[in-house]
């Protein structure tokens, strides 16, 4: 096995690669992590580019092994692949404008009390980076996802660790991705591929690697934020783990257009058969106001279909029963019959029996359903949303002239993104976007999408007194001209 193919030991198995293989893969790593952090610039952007064109070229090759892996569908496969080489391009851009360095400087001033040397400030990679993929997106978040390129933009090697659903899908994509890197002239050890559970236990203890990027279940990621925070040398790993993604519908929004909100309300909980880490999973709704006979009107129609792997299929209907085992929750509606997958399921229950039974009751089941909960009062609905745990997003569907101070200021502490119209699922790659939560929707408070994703891959380190000439390139004058940065207290913006 080379540098440049991926390191699978057992290509299209899930079997887990060997001690010697994962040694060989982190010593090529730590090799390569110098390069990438001193890179510049531009040729850092070009690497980044490089591996985009690479991920469309062969986009028919690889999509048609993730639909037979994942079942998915071409279509949204396609758009996957599109929204993965838009991010790598989106760090590229983010690379090159330079504001992701934080770039400080204190001149000296030796009439201050006490006398102040000059200091220069700059984040730089932290070093070889593990990032596992996930089951739900096998291109966006998995071997060349948002993980990957933040880290790769962020100047640090990367070591996946591969979803066991879509082992062949990872396999290929990591040959092609580690051929483009090599080919536009990255070092040998950028980018690696491991597989099995045991691979990724040793991985995220392994002394070489200094951060983890996870996105999967809350037991998969907390067993391995344990085991990064237990190391001798405790590294920063940031999970994506669960989130319940609370709906509050207004009185007023439900009288204006209960109809279309029923609608987009399936729509929504019902993509990608629920499959979405941002789904809305429970949805506070004013009590006979005639919104949970318009939900079951719209879901008899909808269609469900296969979920991604073995496990999440015998996962879900447990998960359902789990809920209906609650005395206060009742089936209202169900989507159409299908032969090979999961059915929509639409439930409900009041607010009184969520704030008293949040354990039961708001415990994410990954697939189509979603849970209405009554509210009589704001009161009640306060006292309900106080028990929701951290989410990705919160949604407020209200009215002009509602009062609804009390219950975003409820919602903001809940989420990390607040929408005031449309649903959840779908997630904009932006310099403004925020995914991620409080516990349990991640393990921090950084973002996983978007260009500030980068923050997560660096570290700050200060220069205090140093020669022109030993100074990392950007913290000099000659690159200082034409970088925004802050001098002495004032925002520089070349």
């Amino acid at each position: 096995m080379t540098e440049n193919t991926a390191s699978t030991e057992n290509s299209g198995t899930n079997e887990s690669t060997g001690t010697a293989e994962l040694e060989r893969l982190t010593a090529a790593a730590t090799a390569a992590a110098p390069i990438w952090r001193t890179s510049d610039a531009a040729t850092r952007a070009g690497w980044l580019r490089a591996l985009a064109d690479a991920l469309d070229a062969h986009a028919d090759e690889l999509v048609e092994i993730a639909d037979r892996e994942t079942r998915l569908g071409q279509v949204r496969l396609r758009g996957e692949v599109g929204r993965t080489t838009g991010q790598l391009r989106l760090f590229a851009t983010v690379v090159e404008e330079g504001s992701y360095l934080e770039l400080t400087v204190d001149d000296a001033d030796p009439s201050a009390t006490p006398p102040r040397p000059e200091l220069r400030r700059l984040l730089v990679g932290i070093g070889p980076v593990a990032v596992f993929s996930a089951s739900n997106f096998p291109f966006a978040f998995s071997v060349c996802g948002g993980d990957t390129a933040s880290a790769l933009a962020a100047g640090n090697p990367v070591i996946v660790k591969a979803h066991s659903g879509h082992p062949d899908l990872s396999r290929r994509t990591a040959e092609v991705a580690i051929a483009a890197l090599r080919d536009a002239g990255a070092p040998a050890g950028s980018l690696a591929l491991v597989t099995g559970r045991a691979a990724g236990n040793a991985l995220v203890q392994h002394p070489a690697i200094q951060a983890a990027g996870f996105t999967g279940s809350l037991s998969g990621g907390r067993a391995l934020f344990d085991l990064a925070a237990g190391r001798p040398d405790p590294i920063p790993f940031y999970g994506e783990l669960g989130s319940v993604n609370p709906v509050v519908l207004t009185p007023a929004a439900v009288t204006a257009r209960g109809d279309a909100l029923a609608t987009g309300l399936v729509g929504s909980f019902t993509l990608g058969v629920g499959q979405f880490c941002t789904k809305p999973g429970v949805v506070f709704v004013p009590a006979g106001a005639g919104f949970e006979d318009a939900v079951g009107a719209a879901v008899a129609g909808a269609a469900g279909g296969p979920l991604l792997t073995e496990r999440i299929t015998e996962a879900f209907p447990s998960g359902i029963r789990s809920l209906l085992d609650d005395a206060s929750v009742e089936v209202l509606a169900s989507g159409a019959e299908t032969a090979d997958g999961a059915r929509p399921v639409v439930l409900t229950t009041d607010a009184a029996a969520v704030a008293a039974r949040t354990d039961v009751l708001l415990e994410e089941v990954f697939g189509p359903v979603t849970l209405l909960v009554r509210y009589s009062s704001e009161d009640e609905l306060h006292a309900a949303l106080r028990a929701v745990p951290g989410s990705l997003t919160a949604t407020l569907h209200s009215e002009a002239g509602d009062e609804v101070a009390g219950t975003l200021e409820l919602l903001q502490a809940r989420a990390g993104r607040v929408l005031f119209a449309g649903w959840p699922t779908g997630v904009a790659v932006t310099w403004s976007q925020q995914h991620g939560g409080p516990w349990p929707a991640t393990t921090s408070l950084h973002t996983s999408v978007g260009a500030t994703a980068i923050r997560r891959f660096l570290r700050p380190v200060a220069f205090q007194d140093a020669p022109a000439t030993l100074l990392p390139a950007p913290l000099r004058d000659e690159s200082l001209a034409r970088l925004p940065h802050r001098r002495n207290g004032i925002l520089v913006t070349p």
